[in-house]
């Protein structure tokens, strides 16, 4: 092989390595970014360490309340997750 396309070769798969290096990076940083984000819900109540990802909490914000149907009011009144609009 010629000097001047070993040379061109090893840029080619240097530049590679680094491309594949900085999408990793970028990559990690917004997936743990992801995860320490505060909720942006006008329900903050719920939002806490203390509060179990199990457990239906309603969220009882006038805003929300508004625009809610009557059977979803029903099922969150009676601790159901809700499964109509």
């Amino acid at each position: 092989m010629e000097p001047r396309k070993a040379v061109i070769a090893a840029l080619a798969g240097g530049s590679m390595l680094a491309g594949v290096a900085l999408g990793a990076a970028f990559a990690a940083g917004s997936s743990a970014n992801a995860a320490t984000t505060a909720p942006t819900s006008g329900n903050t109540r719920n939002a806490g360490p203390s509060a179990s990802p199990g457990v239906f909490v309603s969220n009882e914000d006038p805003a929300h309340e508004a625009t809610e149907s009557a059977e979803r009011e029903a099922q969150e009144d009676a601790g159901q997750r809700p499964t109509v609009p």
